[in-house]
């Protein structure tokens, strides 16, 4: 196997020094225009591309981003992935996926990501406590930590995320309009302290409807198996007279294995028996054997926020932003 080319080989064959080669390959190093192209024609002759490990050491930047996921269930999670590393990569930055579940401790995690010495951390999942991330273990030097698409109050921890109160004040303003007066609402797992803020604008503007005791469905998980689940336990548990009329659910894919259950295994029309919503806009909620009410969240807007933090170019800061509502025939 050839050996790889070394910047000193190049700086030979160009004819300039080795430091002129690495400004040539230095975004904003300063360097005539006739440098950097002998620089760049002998790199190209030798087959030569920069050492980044090596570069890194003498930057103290890495351009690695890592992004921390948990539930992977959720449909929504792909596509944004995808809209994601496409913004990193632009920006020449290196995406690390690390998967994150019940199995693995996240202090650990995020203790490895700093020895990987990572220039940032995106926690785009539902599991991340504020107790976790305030573990004296993770010091100041740690890589700085971006919450994306959810609500956060986690100190020093800027969240992205869309304008959960405006969205659910719209939510309920249709819903009421539409003549719905027994509201239920399906959360996810509540034992996590920074859980999502949906549920208590929900029951909030409800109440300033008038309507109080919005019925509480807890799913174990963001999956659709957790939301059938959980809508099979409260429609069995509960008699057809005493049952709520519209069912706003935590995420899309809640919402689609709760309509599952209450059509296929109890015979309810949706939404003539039960209306039912959801958080999210994914693909398939528009499809036809749904037609799932939802709330769009302003993806690329978020994602382009959170970029921009990283790469210095806006301050970080916490960012909410108006999302829009997709109305269609399941409320």
């Amino acid at each position: 196997m050839r050996k790889r080319a070394t910047a000193k080989e190049v700086a030979a064959a160009a004819g300039v020094s080795k430091w002129t080669v690495i400004r040539a390959f230095t975004p904003g190093a300063s360097i005539t225009d006739a440098s950097r192209q002998k620089v760049l024609q002998a790199a190209e002759a030798l087959n030569y591309s920069p050492n980044l490990l090596a570069r890194s050491l003498a930057t103290n930047t890495t351009h690695q981003v890592a992004v921390f996921v948990d539930d992977f269930a959720n449909p929504h999670k792909l596509p944004v992935l995808e809209r994601l590393t496409e913004r990193l990569q632009a920006e020449g930055l290196l995406t690390v996926l690390i998967n994150i579940n019940r199995h693995f401790d996240h202090v650990h995690a995020l203790i490895n990501a700093d020895q990987r010495q990572f220039d940032a951390v995106i926690l785009f999942g539902t599991a991340f406590r504020e107790e976790t991330l305030g573990d004296r273990r993770l010091g100041p030097g740690f890589p700085p930590m971006f919450v994306l698409a959810r609500d956060s109050q986690i100190p020093g921890v800027p969240a992205i995320a869309c304008n959960a109160e405006l969205a659910l004040s719209e939510i309920v303003d249709y819903l009421f309009d539409k003549g719905y007066r027994r509201p239920g609402f399906m959360t996810g797992a509540r034992t996590l302290s920074t859980a999502l803020g949906r549920r208590h604008h929900y029951a909030n503007f409800w109440r300033r409807k008038g309507i109080e005791g919005v019925a509480e469905l807890v799913a174990e998980r963001y999956s659709a198996q957790a939301g059938a689940e959980a809508a099979r336990t409260y429609l069995s548990a509960t008699s057809p007279t005493s049952r709520i009329d519209v069912l706003m659910c935590e995420n899309d894919i809640l919402a689609l294995g709760a309509m599952d259950v209450a059509r296929s295994e109890f015979g309810l029309g949706v939404p003539q028996n039960l209306a039912i919503v959801g958080f999210d806009n994914i693909e398939v909620g528009g499809a036809p054997a749904y037609e799932l009410t939802s709330y769009e969240q302003p993806t690329d807007e978020m994602i382009n926020a959170m970029v921009a933090m990283i790469t210095g170019k806006r301050d970080a800061e916490m960012v909410v932003m108006q999302g829009r509502l997709v109305p269609r025939s399941s409320a």
